[in-house]
């Protein structure tokens, strides 16, 4: 493979250089975006990040034949070979940094170190190829990370609740759309994340109580 860094370094439209981190920025939150080959990870990371996101993709060329299929994603050329990297401010003392998954099955096992100091996880899916999410939130339940699923709508396509059984998430995993190129989108996600992991790690009445 060919590096493309100085493809995937370049800022998009309208980027600024964005401003100093608050001094009441108190919570660093990790958080993992996961999902299957080529479901729009690097996009979303890069599309979302207020600084100028740190990316491994690679040039696919002759070399990945027979070991990644990009059959069903005709139109990507590169594919992230570590992981991709960026920062979110959700609020003056709440940062998100976001690190997104390799989606190959050879890189699979950089997954449990992404997910190590990880307090929750996106899981990013593509509606035409359902399937090929099980695996990353067969993972992430076993590793006991709380995440968000997040269907990247690239045509119309089946319903919400249809997605929901097709994946087998329970009533508890937040289950949202959007648009992995739209900044807006993506902060929305990440929005329904937080406020997910805020239920989720808010202290139960019997431990507040608890001297």
């Amino acid at each position: 493979m060919h590096s493309n860094a100085s493809e995937t370094a370049r800022p998009p439209s309208g980027y600024q250089e964005p401003a100093p981190l608050s001094a009441d920025a108190q919570d660093a939150l990790k958080i993992v975006v996961v999902g299957g080959f080529g479901v729009g990870k690097t996009t979303m990371v890069g599309a979302v990040s207020e600084i100028r996101p740190l990316s491994t993709e690679e040039v696919m060329t002759e070399a990945s034949v027979g070991v990644d299929d990009p059959s069903r994603v005709r139109s990507k050329t590169t594919t992230t070979a570590a992981f991709d990297f960026g920062r979110i401010t959700i609020t003056d003392d709440k940062i998100l940094y976001l690190f997104g998954a390799p989606g190959q099955e050879r890189f699979w096992f950089l997954w449990d170190q992404l997910f190590a100091g990880s307090l929750g996880a996106v899981v990013l899916v593509d509606p035409r190829r359902v399937e090929e999410s099980w695996y990353a939130i067969d993972r992430l339940e076993a590793h006991g990370t709380p995440f968000v699923v997040a269907i990247n709508r690239f045509e119309p396509g089946p319903a919400l609740e249809a997605l929901r059984e097709a994946l087998d998430l329970s009533a508890e995993v937040p289950l949202v759309e959007c648009d992995a190129r739209s900044r807006e989108d993506c902060k929305a996600v990440l929005i329904s994340l937080v406020r997910h992991l805020n239920t989720v790690y808010a202290p139960s009445p019997a431990r507040e109580g608890t001297p």
